[in-house]
């Protein structure tokens, strides 16, 4: 069976966008379900989340994310200003590093911490110590996760934030133009969206 993390991210957009981000989740969940793939929400569950990670698994994985990663676009009156011109909200999918092909992150260099779930946060945060906060000691890079039911789940959602903050903060010292994860936070390419949904239903207009 295939598994792939996605990430999807409001950039550095108004609300709007962060209520495309969740319609957005919901709407890939769907179009999980007829192709038989499971797509199922990380982290970032709350209401207007400025991104999330989603896990796409199942053999059809790989191809489901086809031509689901990359700039999408969706056409609409705000949902929260009425009478706002604009009606063109862009958010950004892009896939999470592979653990493994992250050379600076290394298992004996995260100390793990367990610590007491709290809100808010998805519906499956608990009163228990399954809260996982990692520390990547050579950088001082912190990352926390309780979204999860268990421990161990917790620790490796933790680790794999860790290592999309490593890939960002190399890739900006190495080249501004081939920032990976975070920077999607910072800039979004518009004009070329891979999926274009319209209005409150989120329907899918096109795709590529």
């Amino acid at each position: 069976m295939s598994e792939v993390i996605l990430h999807l991210t409001s950039g550095q957009g108004p609300e709007e966008c962060r209520w495309v981000v969740a319609q957005l989740a919901t709407a890939y969940a769907r179009e999980a379900r007829a192709h038989g793939v499971v797509c199922e929400v990380l982290e970032g569950a709350e209401d207007l989340p400025s991104s999330l990670l989603m896990r796409v698994s199942g053999d059809q994985a790989p191809a489901f994310i086809a031509g689901r990663v990359g700039t999408v676009l969706w056409i609409g009156d705000s949902p929260f200003r009425p009478g706002h011109n604009r009606r063109n909200w862009f958010v950004g999918v892009a896939l999470a590093p592979e653990l493994d092909l992250v050379p600076d992150l290394k298992a004996e260099d995260i100390d793990y911490q367990t610590l007491r779930a709290s809100g808010p946060g998805g519906q499956h945060v608990n009163k228990t110590d399954s809260a996982v906060r990692a520390t990547h000691r050579p950088t001082g890079l912190v990352a926390t996760a309780q979204e999860q039911r268990s421990q161990h789940a917790n620790r490796k959602l933790a680790r794999l934030k860790l290592a999309m903050m490593i890939e960002e903060q190399r890739g900006a010292s190495r080249d501004k133009a081939r920032r990976s994860q975070w920077n999607l936070h910072q800039q979004l390419e518009r004009g070329n969206p891979v999926r274009t949904y319209k209005g409150v239903r989120f329907t899918l207009k096109s795709a590529t």
